[in-house]
């Protein structure tokens, strides 16, 4: 990532969640590193659907948010932004309540397109999830 330390990585996360989707599902980043970023998200009711268990929709909604996020660290923020043209996700396990850790990693990292695995695991390192996210740089207006 270009020239940030993790903290100020980590720092600059926790403040654009601020008012948004990130910041209402909990979503906290907890960790970065040259080609990943990583969060957790906790599983209880407001993440849950009528069944009670983990929403996929809520799933995802994390794995866009890390995706996304990860890419804003590869490009010029004054010149460019990052748009998420295309996800899927892959739901292996249930979850009811505790955590979940969504770690996205860069596959691919062109001028203009940037590809991710999500990877979102419980507090076992059980594979809850596998998501792949590719991301849009486009020029800023």
């Amino acid at each position: 990532m270009k020239n940030y330390t993790k903290e100020e990585v980590l720092e600059m996360c926790k403040n654009f969640s601020k008012n948004t989707l990130m910041q209402t599902l909990e979503i906290e980043y907890i960790d970065a590193g040259p080609n990943f970023l990583k969060a957790k998200m906790p599983v209880n009711e407001r993440v849950h659907q009528p069944m009670g268990l983990l929403h996929g929709g809520a799933s995802v909604a994390l794995a866009e948010s890390v995706g996304s996020a990860a890419s804003i660290f590869f490009i010029d923020p004054e010149k460019f932004e990052v748009r998420g043209i295309e996800i899927s996700a892959n739901h292996l396990k249930s979850k009811r309540a505790g955590t979940v850790y969504a770690t996205a990693t860069l596959i691919h990292k062109g001028r203009t397109i940037h590809l991710w695995e999500i990877r979102i695991t419980d507090e076992n390192e059980e594979l809850v999830s596998l998501c792949k996210l590719t991301n849009m740089v486009i020029p800023r207006r």
